[in-house]
């Protein structure tokens, strides 16, 4: 990666637009959804950004940002567009800005930027950002069009109602059914009465289930899902395959040449790759199926991704309700 992705905290914070024109409107539209202070540094705004000055949504600076004023401009500045519309111009005020230590955007000069503004699928507080270093803002649109089908309307309002909660969730629901329970706020009831407006319902039943110390039906009971695996790589893992190892608190993974798709994997989880992990360079399918049932009996949700011709023998002594998972696209 050339860009690494991550939020930026705009409260409080400054974010100064270089330019008064149709492309400096553009930015300025986008950074009016965050708590930023915007400022648009120009001496000419058009119709747009000059009535959000006259509001006083925006402030306007008319002096020219010269190398010697830069530092004072930029001090509080979380991101800098710079758009004037003027390739020469776009360039000088770049180096200027790069040199005052802030972080630049140069508009449809990828070659120049130090930070770019990725495809933004907005469910405040939930935002999803799609971005492609430059190389390619159709197939992130499209991309972008795809998640707006996919995540309803008022889905950012329950997580916004999760914050809110999550105090209530570490003083009255234990440590170990917290997991479980967020995955039932977000994976069931409570969504899908969010989705159809119900959202006083959803809110009534949280709570319910907070003051229950867990979500209904939570017994604390453990998973097991076996992932048979006929190729190590990680582009032909299935849906359901990968939506697991998100789930899982710890993976076993047979052969170290599986690795790769640990990749996919929850960034939290405990991961054994047996002939890489410390120890673990003898261990046969018993021994792997020991350590998955100790986790699951602890309540875990575990995942155990063993090669296709010994996935029969390695479900032999796990649970009733283990769950066969097809791990590659055939």
């Amino acid at each position: 990666m050339k860009f690494f992705p991550m939020f930026l905290r705009m409260t409080g914070r400054d974010v100064v637009i270089i330019g008064g024109g149709e492309t400096a409107a553009q930015k300025a539209r986008l950074m009016l959804k965050t708590e930023a202070r915007i400022v648009l540094a120009a001496p000419e705004l058009e119709p747009e950004l000059a009535a959000l000055v006259a509001e006083g949504r925006v402030v306007q600076l008319a002096e020219e940002i010269t190398a010697e004023t830069a530092a004072d401009v930029f001090a509080n500045a979380a991101l800098v567009f710079v758009c004037t519309e003027d390739e020469e111009c776009d360039v000088r005020m770049a180096q200027i800005v790069r040199d005052a230590g802030a972080l630049v955007n140069v508009v449809d000069r990828p070659d120049l930027c130090e930070a770019n503004t990725p495809s933004l699928v907005d469910r405040d507080p939930l935002v999803v950002a799609i971005g492609t270093e430059g190389a390619a803002p159709v197939l992130a649109r499209q991309i972008k069009t795809r998640l707006e089908e996919m995540l309803e309307p008022r889905l950012g309002e329950l997580v916004a109602l999760g914050g809110r909660l999550r105090d209530a969730v570490a003083k009255d629901v234990p440590r170990e059914k917290r997991r479980a329970f967020w995955r039932w706020v977000y994976h069931d009831a409570p969504r899908n009465l969010y989705a159809r407006g119900a959202e006083r319902e959803a809110a009534e039943r949280i709570k319910a289930a907070i003051a229950a110390g867990g979500a209904p039906g939570d017994a604390g009971r453990g998973a097991v899902a076996l992932l048979p695996v006929g190729s190590p790589d990680p582009d032909l893992l299935t849906l359901r395959a990968v939506q697991r190892l998100q789930e899982a608190d710890l993976i076993v993974c047979a052969e170290a040449e599986f690795a790769p798709m640990l990749e996919l994997a929850r960034r939290d989880a405990e991961r054994v790759i047996v002939g890489q992990s410390h120890g673990t360079e003898g261990w046969l399918l018993s021994d792997q199926r020991q350590v998955v049932m100790q986790d699951y009996e602890k309540g875990a949700r575990v995942v155990w991704l063993v090669p296709r011709r010994d996935a029969e023998r390695a479900a032999l002594g796990l649970p009733e309700d283990v769950e066969r998972v097809p791990a590659v696209r055939v």
